[in-house]
């Protein structure tokens, strides 16, 4: 088998992974366990935590002291321990710090999985930026492929989809051990700083107003995709509580509609060029924005019936809100800061969204619905995407008065071919 279809089978496991529990964890919360809501945002929380503490620790030990691939693997075998217990505990507490365990243990190897991938073409003599694209949309693929087993196997809201999760986690493991060899680059020298080993040294750049309101931004930008991570496929599923719609499509398949969120972003992302080249960096990431605001909207109005539109349009939408924002964003980056510290910058800009932006979004969001938008255990979802989407009009708002950027249709050029 050539090197680009094992990398395939690599990407593809890589988010199978995730998207075996990751959008139907809610249902399995409220339906099955029927745990409350605010414990629920502190289990979405642990993937901010762990984007926050562990990616930079995990690139150090693959820079000094062990090759990537192994240290890819053993991860994803810990992990998918972790996620093989979940079904033997019985209460909130032990559950989140289960699942902490396990995205401790996962949330370093998305980083990981590139650095590998990009190793390996590069010994391989590949051309990455040509060649890396068609293999990583595999691991979206992998995400819906998840998705579509366990709602059509039944496990939506079951311990097995944790099962499905973990064994994918173990053959992926063992699997990257037969990966060629990535040894360490041993690129960070003993004299480094100790926030250059970790690479926080970018920290700097909130000296600096427009960079310190971009990074701003990005957590409130990063806080919004947790919510229909969180939330989506529960939502559809509590249809079921309305005697009109309880054997509706939506209700019986509510996985495979919140797919199409995946679907949409392997679209989105092939339109990008011409958006950015058309509109520029700002105005790409103002769409994004505005994206989110009837991503939530069209949730708020939907229904199975004659409502079925707007919960499809909002799916679709996601591919928008989701790409234009994360790539625009990465852009950004690139173009505007130091060459010396530019993959600092952009582990920076993650860290703000997939870190910070998640666990503060997990952690408010659960305590907000449960508080003012729950009542007897029933929620208010009407109400809920409202409150959503009023908070991603205000961010909109925000960034297009207070964000300064000229666009230069040269930086826009150089990236994008």
């Amino acid at each position: 088998m050539n090197i680009k279809n094992r990398l395939t089978i690599m990407s593809f496991l890589q988010f199978f992974v995730w998207g075996a529990w990751l959008i139907t964890v809610g249902n399995y919360w409220f339906a099955t366990k029927q745990w409350s809501g605010a414990e629920f945002g502190a289990i979405f929380s642990t993937l901010g935590l762990s984007s926050i503490l562990m990616p930079a620790l995990t690139g150090i030990i693959a820079d000094k002291w062990i090759n990537a691939e192994k240290l890819y693997g053993i991860l994803h075998i810990l992990g998918g321990l972790a996620i093989a217990y979940l079904p033997q505990v019985e209460n909130p507490t032990s559950f989140y710090w289960v699942i902490f365990a396990a995205m401790m243990c996962y949330m370093p190897t998305i980083s990981l999985s590139n650095s590998v991938a990009y190793n390996i073409l590069k010994d391989n003599k590949y051309d990455v930026v040509k060649v890396f694209p068609p293999i990583r949309v595999w691991g979206t693929i992998g995400f819906i492929a998840a998705m579509w087993l366990t709602n059509l196997s039944g496990n939506k809201a079951s311990v097995n989809m944790f099962y499905i999760s973990a064994f994918a986690a173990m053959v992926l493991g063992i699997y990257s051990f037969t990966l060629p060899k990535c040894p360490p680059q041993k690129l960070i020298s003993e004299s480094d700083s100790f926030l250059k080993k970790l690479g926080l040294d970018a920290f700097k750049l909130f000296g600096t107003y427009k960079m310190a309101l971009f990074f701003i931004f990005s957590m409130f930008l990063g806080g919004a995709l947790q919510l229909t991570n969180m939330y989506g496929d529960t939502y559809l599923s509590e249809f079921a509580k309305v005697p009109q719609y309880a054997d509706s499509f939506v209700v019986k398949y509510s996985t495979i509609i919140m797919s199409i969120s995946q679907i949409s972003e392997t679209l989105f992302i092939l339109a990008i060029p011409f958006f950015l080249k058309r509109f520029g960096i700002k105005q790409v990431m103002l769409i994004s924005m505005l994206a989110w605001v009837l991503r939530f909207g069209l949730f708020a109005y939907g229904n199975p019936t004659d409502g079925l539109w707007m919960i499809i349009m909002s799916c679709v939408v996601y591919g928008m809100a989701f790409d234009f924002f994360n790539i625009s964003g990465s852009l950004f980056v690139e173009t505007t800061t130091d060459s010396k510290m530019r993959s600092s910058a952009q582990g920076l800009f993650m860290m703000m969204s997939n870190g910070f932006g998640a666990f503060f979004g997990g952690i408010i969001s659960g305590f907000v619905i449960d508080k003012y938008f729950t009542i007897n255990g029933q929620r208010d979802w009407h109400n809920i995407w409202l409150a959503f989407a009023g908070y991603a009009l205000v961010v909109a708002i925000a960034f297009a008065v207070l964000f300064k950027h000229k666009h230069n249709p040269k930086d826009v050029e150089s990236i994008v071919h």
